[in-house]
């Protein structure tokens, strides 16, 4: 067991999970007390650092990409006191701090963990229903259906439409967008063909945020949502708005009818698509090949 006790939060290790409890000193970022403490496997760990500097130091842990809809849905832009994944040291502690990554490292090391991307989320999300007010209106999300609600800030064309409800099955996509500098920022859910370049000040399907206090709590609206739809990494035909990929001929399914004729008649389709350029030569022997072993 591993543990650092911080101002900043508590990281503790017991050789195959991470628990990361935000602190309540007053620097610690909104996002982080609300979001709570973090349970994170460690095979959705990609490495971990210690910064020492003369007054303090940091440690850092590096998710494997697409391990964490947070991290997805932000795309790396939450800011520092709002990341979960960096504690504050304080000088006297380095030592811990080092003894601390050194058994991550080696439990890493000793369990094999690759650290390439994966393919499915190994973490689950912030938990819901949740509820935020911030910009120019309020965002709900139960698991299963985002409700927007606009307030006295709203553009007119924009709150003329009313309360939006959008099932989970009809987005293809969000992603928070902090402020920056005289930038507003924004919550958007992008809907399965209803495209948009529109601002989302003006934008229906998007909260637009003026850089205020509870900003980042959209950011957890937006990791919520994220965990249920499918990962981006997901093989072709399990994303939202995409095709099934179409089978090679060669592994088609096999014809309904069982029998000699209906292979007979498979066996002239192939050679007519053959002649019509449809199929090339090795398509169309791969094809018959497999027709001819069912006969």
């Amino acid at each position: 067991m591993a543990e650092i006790i911080q101002k900043d939060g508590t990281w503790t290790f017991d050789g195959d999970t991470l628990r990361l409890t935000p602190g309540r000193d007053k620097n610690v970022g909104l996002l982080r007390r609300t979001l709570g403490e973090l349970v994170l496997p460690l095979k959705a760990l990609a490495g971990i650092s210690l910064e020492q500097g003369k007054r303090a130091g940091r440690l850092r842990l590096r998710l494997r990409d697409g391990a964490d809809p947070l991290l997805h849905a932000t795309g790396g832009r939450l800011g520092e006191p709002h990341d979960p994944y960096q504690l504050i040291v304080e000088s006297e502690r380095f030592g811990v701090a080092e003894y601390f990554t050194e058994e991550v490292r080696t439990a890493l090391l000793l369990d094999q963990i690759p650290s390439e991307p994966v393919s499915e989320y190994l973490l689950p999300g912030p938990s819901v229903p949740l509820s935020v007010s911030a910009g120019d209106g309020t965002v709900s999300f139960d698991g299963e259906r985002v409700r927007l609600e606009w307030n006295w800030k709203t553009e007119d064309a924009k709150a003329a439409a009313g309360t939006r409800t959008l099932a989970v099955t009809e987005l293809t996509g969000v992603e928070w967008q902090p402020a920056a500098g005289l930038e507003n920022g924004h919550l958007r859910f992008t809907v399965r063909h209803a495209p948009t370049k529109a601002p989302a000040k003006y934008d229906p399907n998007a909260v637009e945020l003026w850089g205020f206090k509870k900003d980042p709590l959209m950011a957890l609206v937006a990791a919520a949502v994220q965990a249920r739809l499918p990962h981006p990494a997901a093989p072709a035909g399990e994303r939202p708005g995409e095709p099934e990929p179409a089978l090679p001929l060669a592994a088609a399914p096999a014809p309904a009818e069982d029998d000699h004729d209906a292979l007979l008649r498979r066996l002239r389709e192939l050679g007519e698509l053959h002649r019509s350029g449809v199929l090339t030569d090795e398509e169309f022997t791969l094809a018959k090949q497999a027709v001819l072993k069912r006969m």
